[in-house]
C-alpha cells in the first residue's frame, strides 16, 4: 500500500478496525463548506452554552417583542381615538405583572424539570397524553409564527428606513429566513455566538434611547414627534370599553411570547444546568419588564402614533435622537437584527420539541436524527419551509399574522402552569423520604410546596384568562384558524401514534414462535428485450434458484417470435412464458400474472421478482426511456408474499 492510501484509509476507517469496529469518517464536501465539518457524537457535551450566550439564543424572541408589542396594543387603541393611546402605559404595568408570576412558574418548573421540554413534558407527566399533545402543538405552532411575526416586523423596520424597499419585503424577509436556518444548521454553540454580538448591541442601543429619552423628558427638552405618519382612523370612532381595551392588552400580551423558550431549552445549557437556564430567565424577565414599560411610558409622552408606514420605535429613535441622523439608523439597524435574531429562538426550540414528539412516537421518526453538526437539521428546514410559506401567504404583514400569534403560547402557558400545580399536589401526597418516578423527573417531597402550587396556579387562572380573551377578542381576525389548526395537529399526532403502535405489535416476536423456513424459491424475470441488461439479471436469478421464469408481455406478435428465437440461444434453457396483451397494456398482464402465482404460493414459498434496470452515463438520459422497471417495482411494493429485487446494469 503507497503512502497516499494509507492517509486515504486513515481518513476514513479508525484504529478500531483492528477489534473489529470500523468507524467512518465522511469526505469533505460542499456541506463542509456550507454548515462546518461533521461534529461526532462525543463532541457533544462541547456544544453547550453558558447564561451569557443563552440569552441571546433562547431569549432573543421575547427581548424582541419590544418592538412590536407596544406598537400592536396601541393600534389597536387608536380605533378609540389619540385620547385613547394614554391606557398604553396602564396596560403595559398589567403586563409586567403577568411577567412577574410566569417568571416565577416558570423557575419553577426549570429546576422541576432539568430535562427540558416546557409544557410538553409537565403536562404528558401530570395531564395526559391528550393536553400534552395540544400543548404541543399549540407551542410548534407558535414556534411557526415566532419566526413569521419576527421577521416580517424586522422587514418592517427597514422599510421604515428605507420606504423604497417596500414592493420587495417579502422577497427580503423569506431571505433571512433561509439565512436564519442556515446558521443554525451550523449548530447551536455557533449559531448562539453568531447571534450574541447583534442582541446585546440591541440592548445597548434600546437603553440608551430609552435612557436618553428619560433625561430628555426630565430635563424638558423632549419634545413630541416632528411629522408623525397620520392615524388612520375609523369612519366612525370606537368608544373606550372594556372590550377595546382587552383587545389591545391581548395584542400587547404579544410581548410574552418566549418566556417559555428556556425551560424547552433546558439541555442546552453547560452544567448546572437548571441554574444557569433559571438565572438566564430571570436576566430576560428584568430586561423585558423594564425595556416595555420604559418604550410605552415614551410613547405616549411623544405622542408616537403607531402605523405601518413607520414603527413606534424609529418615531422614539428620531425624537429622542435628534432626527434621522446616524445614531437612528444604527438603533433601526440593531432593531431590524434583534428581530430576525428572535427567529432563532424558535429554531433553537422547534426542532427539540419536535424530536421530543417524535420520540413518543407523535410525529415522524426522522425528527429525532441528529445531524451531522449535532442539531435536529430536519426540524430546523421544516420550520423554516413552513414559515417562509407564512411570510409569502401573509405578504410579510405583522398586523395580519399577530391574531394568529400567541393564542398557542398562552394555551401552553395555561397546560404547563396547571400540570405544575397537580405536580406540587402530588408531592404534598408524598411521605419523607419516599420518591416517584415519572418519565420526565422524580417527585419528592418538599416542605413549602402549598405555595409553589399557589404560584402556578396563579399562573395557570391569569394565562387562561388571557388565553379566552384573545380567542374572544381576536376570533374574528384571523384566531379562530389557530383554533381549528390545534385540534387537527393533534388529530394527525395521534393518527401517527397509532401507526407507530400498529407497526410495533406487526413487527412483535412475543408469541411469534418459529418462523417459518424458506424451503423452495420460485423467481420471475420480467424481460421487454433480450441484451445484456436481462442476461445479467438472469445470471442473478439462477443465483438464487434453479426455478427461475421469464416473463415477457406482447404487443406485437412479431416482435414476441424474434424475442422468443433470442431467448432460445441466451435464455440459458431457462423457460419462458409469453402473455399476449392485445390491448397494449405493459403493466397489467404481468401484474395479474404475478398476483396468481402469489395466491398459489405455499407457506414455505418465496416469489422473487427480479427486475433488470438499465442505468445510463447521465442522470438526464433517463428522461429519454420509459422507466419500466421503476413503475412495476412501485406497483410491487405492496403486494404480499412478494420480494422485488433490482438489478442495475451501468451503460458505459
Amino acid at each position: 500500500m503507497t503512502v497516499t492510501e494509507t492517509e486515504r484509509t486513515k481518513t476514513f476507517i479508525s484504529p478500531n478496525v483492528a477489534n473489529g469496529i470500523e468507524e467512518y469518517r465522511p469526505r469533505r464536501s460542499w456541506r463542509t463548506w456550507l454548515i462546518g465539518r461533521p461534529l461526532a457524537t462525543a463532541d457533544a457535551p462541547h456544544q453547550t452554552i453558558g447564561k451569557a450566550i443563552g440569552l441571546a439564543v433562547f431569549a432573543s424572541d421575547a427581548l424582541s417583542s419590544v418592538a412590536y408589542g407596544p406598537q400592536e396594543m396601541m393600534l389597536i387603541l387608536a380605533a378609540a381615538g389619540v385620547l385613547a393611546l394614554g391606557y398604553a402605559f396602564p396596560l403595559s404595568l398589567v403586563i409586567v405583572g403577568l411577567l412577574i408570576i410566569l417568571t416565577l412558574s416558570y423557575e419553577q418548573t426549570i429546576h422541576a424539570y432539568p430535562g427540558g421540554g416546557g409544557a410538553y413534558i409537565v403536562a404528558r407527566d401530570n395531564l395526559g397524553e391528550l393536553p400534552a399533545q395540544t400543548a404541543g402543538a399549540a407551542l410548534l405552532t407558535d414556534y411557526i409564527l415566532t419566526v413569521s411575526v419576527s421577521i416580517s416586523s424586522g422587514v418592517a423596520q427597514i422599510v421604515s428606513a428605507f420606504p423604497a424597499l417596500a414592493p420587495w419585503r417579502v422577497s427580503i424577509a423569506v431571505g433571512m429566513v433561509l439565512l436564519v436556518m442556515l446558521v443554525n444548521l451550523r449548530g447551536v454553540k455557533e449559531s448562539g455566538i453568531t447571534f450574541a454580538i447583534p442582541t446585546y448591541f440591541f440592548l445597548m442601543l434600546m437603553y440608551l434611547t430609552v435612557g436618553v429619552g428619560l433625561f430628555r423628558l426630565v430635563t424638558g427638552s423632549l419634545g413630541p414627534v416632528v411629522d408623525p405618519p397620520h392615524l388612520e382612523l375609523p369612519e366612525v370612532l370606537h368608544p373606550i370599553s372594556l372590550l377595546l381595551l382587552l383587545r389591545a392588552f391581548s395584542n400587547g400580551t404579544t410581548a410574552l411570547t418566549g418566556v417559555e423558550a428556556i425551560s424547552n431549552g433546558i439541555t442546552a445549557f453547560r452544567e448546572p444546568r437548571s441554574r444557569n437556564a433559571g438565572i438566564t430567565l430571570v436576566w430576560m424577565a428584568v430586561i423585558l419588564g423594564s425595556l416595555l414599560v420604559g418604550i410605552t411610558f415614551l410613547a405616549g409622552h411623544i405622542g408616537a402614533i403607531p402605523s405601518e408606514h413607520e414603527t413606534i420605535i424609529s418615531q422614539l429613535a428620531r425624537t429622542a435622537l435628534g432626527g434621522r441622523n446616524v445614531l437612528y439608523l444604527i438603533v433601526l439597524g440593531a432593531t431590524t437584527l434583534i428581530l430576525i435574531m428572535a427567529a432563532n429562538t424558535a429554531f433553537a426550540d422547534f426542532p427539540r420539541l419536535a424530536a421530543l414528539h417524535a420520540g413518543d412516537g407523535f410525529l415522524p421518526r426522522q425528527f429525532t436524527y441528529r445531524g451531522s453538526r449535532l442539531v435536529f437539521s430536519r426540524g430546523i428546514v421544516v420550520l423554516g419551509l413552513i414559515a417562509s410559506g407564512l411570510i409569502t401567504l401573509f405578504n410579510a404583514s405583522v398586523t395580519l399574522l399577530i391574531p394568529l400569534y400567541a393564542i398557542g403560547v398562552f394555551l401552553s402557558f395555561t397546560l404547563s402552569q396547571a400540570g405544575m400545580a397537580r405536580r406540587w399536589w402530588k408531592i404534598g401526597h408524598l411521605q419523607p423520604g419516599e420518591e416517584v418516578k415519572e418519565p420526565g423527573s422524580t417527585l419528592r417531597f418538599e416542605r413549602g410546596w402549598q405555595w409553589k402550587m399557589a404560584i402556578n396556579s396563579l399562573g395557570a387562572v391569569c394565562t387562561c384568562i388571557v388565553m379566552l380573551v384573545f380567542a374572544i377578542t381576536k376570533f374574528r381576525d384571523g384566531a379562530w384558524i389557530i383554533l381549528v389548526l390545534v385540534p387537527l395537529l393533534v388529530s394527525g399526532f395521534f393518527a401517527i401514534h397509532r401507526h407507530y403502535c400498529s407497526l410495533a405489535r406487526s413487527l412483535s416476536l412475543e408469541a411469534y414462535g418459529t418462523p417459518p423456513l424458506v424451503r423452495r424459491h420460485r423467481v420471475v424475470i420480467p424481460i421487454g428485450g433480450v441484451h445484456r441488461g436481462s442476461l445479467a439479471a438472469l445470471d442473478y436469478a439462477l443465483s438464487l434458484s434453479p426455478d427461475v421464469t421469464a416473463v415477457h408481455v406482447s404487443i406485437d406478435p412479431g416482435e414476441s417470435d424474434r424475442l422468443r428465437a433470442k431467448w432460445e440461444r441466451w435464455g440459458n434453457g431457462v423457460r419462458l412464458v409469453i402473455l399476449a396483451s392485445p390491448y397494449r397494456l405493459m403493466l397489467e398482464p404481468l401484474l395479474a400474472y404475478i398476483e396468481r402465482l402469489a395466491s398459489l404460493r405455499q407457506p414455505n414459498e418465496a416469489i422473487t421478482i427480479v427486475v433488470p434496470q438499465f442505468v445510463p452515463k447521465r442522470w438526464w438520459h433517463n428522461l429519454l426511456h420509459t422507466q419500466t422497471a421503476v413503475l412495476l417495482r412501485l406497483a410491487l411494493l405492496f403486494r404480499r408474499g412478494v420480494v422485488v429485487t433490482d438489478v442495475p446494469y451501468q451503460v458505459e
